[in-house]
């Protein structure tokens, strides 16, 4: 019989395309997440009965226990950019990974995954980024040998950053954004998992930061995002005094509305916008693992062009104009 792995956020940006890499690898694939029924499309990436979503909540022992019964590896895909109502950075992104790590030494599986990201610091004052922290150390405390991962920012067609402020700049002449001169390493999604699939596979131990083959500021990300999309907008900075007030009365209305409006930024995103987003230079990254990350610009097209004025028509009306114009 094939080997099992345990996907913890396998429906997810980043777990879908772990899930469909072990699938590929010939693996049985169980996919544990909130909502079963909303991950059903998980199923398409292996023969019938190979890829099969199952329910878990990650703050239970019971839950997460259950759904790693039988296998022989565990990956953690969970985070939040967000706190909601019980899912806090403390429940998700500390105690969870601990919990799975806990869990799985007792079950007696030795090979364990877990996606963090870059910036993930015990003193940082972002709420985020230390237990991104806690987590690891919580991992590493049962499961010595496992690998984490640390990606900047995750790119690719089902992203929450390129799509987010792509829309954005459909309305109005302007593109606000906080933090325009941090750095930035945006890196791919399938990237990602496939570090992640050769951490089981070959299990790989040890902390790797992972950015893409370049590194550059917000602004230039939206300016480079404003060309793919064919739009011209100010790409406006907001000074961090001005983010932290806006944020904390975003924050309020939230909390007012009892989280029906949702803020469209925090003010823990806020203080993590402050700190650069790039691999260490001494840290292990795609080097080590013998992967040569996917350029930028050579996949933003593949999804952007549906915000273009024309949509999947724009490129033909460029087509035209040059021949009228020739």
């Amino acid at each position: 019989m094939s080997k099992l792995v345990t996907i913890y956020g396998g429906s997810g940006f980043v777990g879908r395309y772990v899930a469909r890499r072990m699938a590929k690898e010939g693996w049985r694939v169980r996919v544990a997440v909130r909502r079963p029924n909303e991950a059903l499309f998980v199923r398409t990436y292996g023969v019938v009965g190979q890829v099969e979503p199952v329910l878990c909540n990650i703050r239970d022992d019971a839950s997460v226990a259950a759904v790693m019964q039988g296998a022989d590896a565990v990956v953690n895909c969970v985070g939040v950019l967000a706190e909601a109502g019980k899912n806090t950075f403390d429940a998700v992104q500390s105690e969870g990974p601990a919990r799975i790590a806990r869990l799985a030494r007792e079950a007696g599986i030795t090979r364990m995954v877990h996606v963090s990201a870059i910036g993930a610091d015990m003193e940082n004052e972002s709420n985020y980024a230390r237990t991104k922290a806690e987590g690891e150390a919580g991992v590493l405390k049962h499961q010595p040998d496992a690998m984490i991962l640390r990606p900047s920012i995750v790119f690719g067609p089902e992203d929450e950053f390129f799509n987010r402020f792509a829309n954005m700049a459909r309305f109005g002449p302007v593109l606000p954004v906080v933090g325009a001169n941090t750095l930035f390493q945006p890196v791919y999604v399938d990237d990602v998992a496939k570090a992640a699939v050769m951490g089981v596979l070959d299990d790989i131990s040890g902390v790797y930061e992972l950015g893409g083959p370049v590194t550059k500021t917000f602004r230039e990300l939206m300016q480079h995002m404003l060309e793919e999309i064919r739009r011209r907008r100010l790409v406006l900075n907001i000074p961090f005094p001005i983010a932290r007030i806006m944020a904390f009365g975003f924050d309020m209305v939230q909390a007012i509305s009892l989280g029906l409006i949702k803020s469209p930024i925090t003010r823990d995103q806020v203080k993590n916008l402050r700190n650069d987003n790039v691999a260490a230079e001494d840290a292990q990254g795609f080097d080590a693992l013998g992967i040569t990350p996917t350029a930028m610009i050579s996949v933003l097209p593949e999804y952007m062009w549906r915000f273009r004025p024309s949509g999947q028509y724009d490129a033909i009306k460029e087509s035209a104009r040059n021949l009228r114009s020739s």
